[in-house]
């Protein structure tokens, strides 16, 4: 099949890949435009410009969609599907609805739950024991076309967001892979999403990251997974400075200690009493200016005397 693909980040590429090696003629793939990177402010290109180019495929940067350029992009390539996973962009309808077997969405969660920008993250931070992938017609509201497939995973008790995204990636390659196959031969399904189970997830902000002890063990170490990479949890317990949390374990260990209160330190990581009596355990933790590191190699350096 001809195909026009749409993504930016990592977890796009391996849509595009699973595409490439699956034999589909790729006419063009569209990215966001190259973004300055550290502190030289380097242009950067992105991880789907990076590999088409490898494939020697053609990219297209557009800065605007509704300008008309974008467009007469999409009518030169003469498209005969539009796939679209995280690229970043909304389409327009004129875009969305030209190709002959429309424009599909890889979407990271099991829709109509967690529409929006941060779906890997909000299934972790609420306490979600699974969640999936989902292949969509594209509508004009957002992610809120006919389901053609989906498919669904549990996530695991220390699972982050950074390793469920990229397990999701490869798990909506291979969806999206049957559902071109199942478009070229007729088969593909049309599910309406059922509006009343829908959630909304949104862009993820700084204010989220600090971390509220009276709330339970297990609120807290999804707070620490779902917040990686960024803004990533932090707390003040530990040292004055607001330290980031990278991972913790709940230990199951029970504690009549005060919410926040460290109540052991040692090789095993930095123990801190919850708000359901419950210890939650500190294993990988960044001071402000550090680097990244267990929980005992920092207290090396920081003894905390209890």
């Amino acid at each position: 099949m001809r195909i026009l693909f749409m993504g930016t980040p990592d977890f796009a590429v391996a849509s595009l890949k699973r595409l490439v090696e699956d034999g589909h003629q790729l006419c063009g793939v569209f990215t966001q435009p190259d973004k300055p990177k550290n502190r030289g402010h380097k242009l950067t290109p992105s991880p789907v410009k990076e590999y088409a180019l490898s494939q020697g495929l053609e990219v297209y940067q557009p800065l605007k969609m509704r300008d008309g350029e974008a467009f007469s992009i999409v009518e030169k390539l003469a498209p005969e599907l539009i796939v679209v996973a995280a690229y970043g962009k909304i389409l327009p309808e004129d875009i969305l609805n030209y190709p002959k077997y429309g424009s599909i969405n890889v979407h990271s969660s099991l829709l109509p739950k967690y529409r929006g920008a941060a779906p890997i993250n909000w299934a972790i931070l609420d306490g979600e024991e699974e969640t999936g992938v989902s292949i969509m017609y594209m509508a004009k509201e957002l992610d809120a076309g006919d389901v053609i497939l989906q498919k669904t995973t549990p996530i695991g008790p220390r699972e982050d967001a950074l390793a469920l995204t990229m397990r999701l990636a490869e798990l909506g390659a291979e969806a999206l892979s049957e559902t071109v196959t199942a478009l070229q031969n007729g088969s593909a399904a049309r599910i309406p999403q059922d509006e009343s189970m829908m959630t909304y997830a949104s862009m993820l902000t700084k204010e989220m990251s600090p971390v509220d002890w009276t709330r339970s063990a297990h609120a807290i170490s999804c707070q620490i997974r779902g917040l990686i990479p960024w803004p990533c949890a932090t707390t003040t317990v530990v040292s004055d400075e607001p330290m980031k949390l990278y991972a913790a374990e709940e230990t199951g260990a029970d504690t009549s200690a005060q919410p926040g209160t460290i109540v052991a330190a040692g090789k095993a990581g930095i123990d801190i009493a919850c708000g359901d009596g419950k210890v939650l355990r500190l294993t990988e933790i960044q001071a402000q200016g550090g680097k990244r590191m267990t929980a005992a190699a920092y207290l090396l350096g920081h003894p905390i005397q209890l």
